[in-house]
């Protein structure tokens, strides 16, 4: 028995050493590539699977509570990183296309989908459901078209981000009203699901991270520069910070994604770096506590630590959740819905949606093009599909849901990962050109 668990422990542990290791060595070479790294892990899930060798079999209807768990660790911790390279005051009209993407887009598309669900035979409560889990977006496998720094203020990358961010929590209300329509025996009252499941949800998540984030933020702040104390540990700031944000909505019964996002946007401006971000100097390792007790670097040099340990977290939930995405895929049905819903929902539906939303927003062709384009379905999409499997979703739409969404998640890591880089270098070389031509001019 203990020899047995034992190799199953070793050839885990090798598959494991190996994909990281690969991975780590050939970061380089899938950065100039037409793929991405998301669909590398798609295919490991996979052949791991059933449907190669059989070493790991995930079952959405037997371990739904676990991969929810697993699910919602990955999301927070991306939503974490998105608010932190979104360092634009909000009151810049860059935040107005996110808005406009995170809510009249969002309610566009779970509109749409629900109307494709009753013309599909869907009850209105089980359409409204799939609508609202497939209409948020992904913030870690968009990261491709997510901002590079600090300073980058460009209206496509910034819009995705930001929508990202914003649409996975204000997507939970309808979760909610789907579920409840569902069950017509438990009743639902619109007026108590609109006042307390989306205003109060959404207002109040978002006032509990605010308020989380300011205070450690400039608590922080005030014992590094003033007392010279609280220096190093970022690691532990970016974790606390998240449980707390996290705990006090769940507390609340508020939504804790748009939590976490308020408070590492939140943080950012406690440190004041949207009115000063200096460059950080080169130092030596023996100057760092001077240099994060410094008023003028002690912002910066934290907020990079705490955004490169995030970004280190949020690579490997992506490794996870896409190796579970990919291993799950045996369990898709390739019936009617799902044929027809992803190529609607990735040629119209999104296309639509964002169109509607960003209606005389003033945006230029080639980004309004990709906005429509780059709709990623991902982590969001996942966890919703699995709390409404753990939430009582009816037995006879199971399948439906599970093939539906997986089907959704895994084309989109496919199509829009071959189509990001060259996109996107299409885009960057046409920008630089404009920017050339108008330097030009000027000179």
């Amino acid at each position: 028995m203990f020899e047995s668990d034992n190799f199953q422990i070793a050839i885990w542990a090798l598959l494991i050493g190996v994909l990281l290791v690969v991975m780590a060595f050939s970061n380089s070479l899938v950065k100039r590539m037409p793929l991405s790294g998301a669909m590398i892990y798609l295919v490991v899930g996979y052949a791991i699977s059933h449907g190669g060798m059989q070493l790991f079999s995930p079952n959405p209807y037997e371990h739904s509570l676990i991969l929810e768990r697993i699910a919602e660790i990955a999301l927070l911790i991306s939503l974490f990183s998105a608010g932190l390279k979104l360092r634009l005051p909000l009151s810049d009209p860059r935040w107005r296309l996110s808005l406009r993407l995170a809510i009249p887009s969002m309610l566009v598309t779970i509109a749409l989908i629900a109307g494709i669900g009753v013309l599909l035979r869907l009850n209105i409560g089980a359409a409204i459901l799939l609508g609202a889990i497939l209409a948020p977006t992904d913030p870690v496998l968009a990261s491709d078209v997510q901002v590079e720094n600090v300073r980058d203020g460009d209206k496509l990358r910034f819009s995705l981000t930001g929508e990202s961010g914003l649409n996975d929590g204000s997507a939970f209300p309808f979760v909610v009203l789907g579920l409840g329509l569902l069950q017509p025996q438990a009743g639902i009252n619109i007026w108590y699901w609109f006042a307390v499941d989306f205003v109060w949800s959404i207002g109040i998540g978002l006032c509990v991270g605010a308020a989380c984030g300011a205070v450690v933020g400039r608590l922080v702040m005030y014992l590094r520069t003033e007392q010279k104390e609280a220096v190093g540990l970022d690691e532990f700031l970016v974790l606390g910070l998240i449980a707390l944000a996290y705990g006090g909505a769940l507390l609340l019964n508020a939504s804790t994604f748009l939590a976490v996002f308020a408070a590492a946007l939140a943080m950012t401006r406690a440190t004041r770096l949207g009115e000063q971000s200096p460059r950080l100097p080169s130092y030596e390792l023996e100057k760092l506590e001077e240099l994060a007790t410094n008023p003028e670097h002690a912002g910066p040099l934290m907020m990079r630590a705490v955004l490169g340990f995030n970004e280190q977290l949020e690579r490997i939930a992506e490794v996870t959740v896409v190796i579970l995405v990919g291993a799950l895929i045996p369990f898709i049905d390739l019936n009617r819905h799902v044929l027809i819903l992803i190529p609607a929902l990735i040629l119209i539906i999104r296309p639509l949606a964002v169109t509607l939303g960003l209606a005389g927003a003033g945006i230029d062709r080639s980004q309004h093009r990709l906005i429509c384009w780059f709709g990623v379905r991902g982590i969001g999409s996942i966890y919703y599909l699995l709390f409404a499997i753990n939430h009582n979703l009816p037995g006879e739409l199971l399948t439906l849901f599970v093939s539906v969404t997986l089907a959704v998640v895994a084309t989109s890591i496919v199509v829009h990962g071959i189509s990001v880089k060259p996109l996107m270098q299409i885009y960057s070389n046409r920008r630089e050109r404009v920017k050339s031509s108008r330097n030009y001019k000027n000179n």
